[in-house]
C-alpha cells in the first residue's frame, strides 16, 4: 500500500474536518455528477482515502457502494501527487496492470483524478472519474477536474469553518452556563441561619439561567438577626450582578444600622455610585429581636418599593398586609426616602414575604394578583414558617414562572 511521506499528518488533517462516515450531501453529489457529465464518463466519485480504506463521500454511477478497501483503490495511488493523475488504458498501464478494479467486476479502463489538496498541503482524496472503456484525457480535462476538486476543497473549508463555529459556541456556551452557576450561587445564602426559637423556610425558582431575586437572613450581633428579600431590575448575567452588590451591600449595612431604614439609604447610595449603574431593585429590610419577657420576636422593617409583606395569624384568621408609609424604589433617585414599621410577630403568627413573580405569573385560573395570595393562604390555614412556604411550593408545581419568585417565611415556635 502506498503512503504519503506524511501519513500521520494527512491523516489527522482528515479528522480535523470531520467528514468521514458523514451522510450524502448534495453539494459532493453535485460535484460526482458534473465531473461524470463533463468527461462523458459513466461513473466518478469524491473519495477521502482514510488509514485503511477509501470512503466515498459521493458517488455517480455506483450505487450502494460506499468505500472499497484502500490496497485496492486507485485514488491510493491518486494522492501521491499535486497534480491530476490519470490512466488511459489500465490494462497496458504498469501502475494499474495488477489493480482488482480493472480485472473485478466493475472493469475499470480509464481513471482520472485530482486530488483535494488542504491549504496546509495535505492531499485528502479525489474527484475521480471512471470508464469501463479506454480513452484520453485532454489538457481541458484534467484542468476542469482539478477546478472540481478546488470546489469540493471550497466546501470542505466552508464546512469546517461553520463546525468549527459550532463548537466555540458550545464551547462559549458551556463556559456561560459555568459562569451562571457559580454567579447564581454568591447570590443566594448556600444555608440560612439559624435563630433559635425562630423557624426560617424559603423557596426559590428562577425563570432564567441567574435570577434577580434575593434574600438572606443573618445574625448582625448583640441577639440581632437581619432579612431582606427584593428583586433587581431585569434578567440575566448583568442583574445578577447588581444583585451581587446588594446582596454583600446589605449584608455591611445590618452591622452598621440599627435602623432598617437607614440600611435602605446606605443601599441606594452605594448603588448610585457605581459608574455602570443603571438598575434599581426593590427591597424589604428587617430586623429580628427577641420580643420582652421572650414571648415573640419583634419585627422592624422598612421597604424599598417592594410588595407588602403578609403576617399570617392563624388562630385569628387574619392575614395582614404589612407595608411601611413610605418607601421609594432603591437605586433609582438620590432623594430616595424610606420609613420603617415594627410589628411583634407571637408564637405560632408567620410573617412571609416574596416577589412579583409569584403574584404576577399567569396561572390556569388566571394572575393570582396579591389578593389571590392572601385567599388562596387563608384557604389553606398554614402553621408555621414550612408550611406557609409549602403552600406556595404548591402553587407553582407543574408550572414554569416567567418571572424569578423567591419566598421567605418567619415563624416564632
Amino acid at each position: 500500500m502506498a503512503l504519503v511521506e506524511n501519513e500521520a499528518d494527512r491523516l489527522r488533517a482528515i479528522a480535523r474536518y470531520s467528514i468521514l462516515d458523514t451522510p450524502p450531501d448534495g453539494a459532493f453529489d453535485r460535484v460526482a455528477a458534473l465531473a461524470a457529465r463533463w468527461f462523458g464518463a459513466p461513473m466518478a466519485t469524491v473519495s477521502i482515502v482514510d488509514s485503511d480504506r477509501i470512503w466515498f463521500k459521493a458517488t455517480h454511477g455506483l450505487e450502494g457502494v460506499s468505500q472499497i478497501g484502500r490496497d485496492a483503490g486507485l485514488c491510493a495511488s491518486a494522492i501521491l501527487q499535486d497534480e491530476p493523475y490519470h490512466v488511459s488504458d489500465a490494462l497496458c498501464d504498469p501502475r494499474t496492470a495488477d489493480n482488482p478494479l480493472v480485472h473485478g467486476d466493475l472493469g475499470v479502463q480509464f481513471y482520472a483524478a485530482a486530488p483535494l489538496i488542504t491549504p496546509d498541503g495535505h492531499r485528502l482524496g479525489t474527484v475521480n472519474v471512471l470508464d469501463t472503456a479506454p480513452r484520453e484525457a485532454s489538457a481541458a480535462d484534467l484542468a476542469t477536474l482539478q477546478d472540481l476538486a478546488a470546489i469540493v476543497m471550497d466546501e470542505l473549508e466552508l464546512r469546517l469553518s461553520a463546525l468549527t463555529t459550532l463548537r466555540l459556541e458550545r464551547e462559549q456556551h458551556r463556559q456561560v452556563e459555568d459562569f451562571a452557576a457559580t454567579l447564581q450561587r454568591t447570590l443566594l445564602p448556600p444555608r440560612l441561619a439559624e435563630i433559635p426559637g425562630l423557624d426560617v423556610a424559603h423557596h426559590y425558582h428562577a425563570a432564567s439561567r441567574v435570577g434577580g431575586d434575593f434574600y438572606d437572613v443573618f445574625f448582625v450581633g448583640d441577639d440581632t438577626w437581619a432579612f431582606f428579600l427584593g428583586d433587581v431590575q431585569g434578567h440575566g448575567v448583568d442583574a445578577a450582578v447588581v444583585t451581587s452588590h446588594i446582596r454583600y451591600a446589605l449584608r455591611a449595612a445590618g452591622v452598621h444600622h440599627s435602623d432598617p431604614a437607614d440600611a435602605l439609604a446606605e443601599l441606594n447610595w452605594s448603588l448610585l455610585q457605581e459608574p455602570s449603574a443603571d438598575r434599581f431593585c426593590t427591597v424589604t429590610f428587617g430586623l429580628l429581636q427577641r420580643a420582652p419577657g421572650g414571648d415573640g420576636w419583634r419585627v422592624t422593617m422598612a421597604t424599598g418599593g417592594h410588595l407588602p409583606a403578609l403576617w399570617i395569624r392563624p388562630d385569628e384568621g387574619v392575614i395582614t398586609p404589612v407595608l411601611p408609609t413610605e418607601g421609594m424604589l432603591v437605586g433609582a433617585v438620590l432623594e430616595a426616602t424610606f420609613s420603617q414599621c415594627v410589628l411583634n410577630l407571637g408564637p405560632g403568627e408567620t410573617l412571609m414575604l416574596h416577589t412579583d413573580g409569584l403574584t404576577e405569573h399567569r396561572y390556569p385560573d388566571g394572575r393570582l394578583g396579591e389578593e389571590g395570595l392572601v385567599a388562596h393562604l387563608a384557604a389553606a390555614g398554614p402553621a408555621g414558617a414550612e408550611a406557609t412556604v409549602e403552600v406556595v411550593r404548591g402553587l407553582l408545581a407543574g408550572m414554569s414562572p416567567t418571572d424569578d419568585v423567591a419566598v421567605l417565611a418567619l415563624s416564632p415556635r
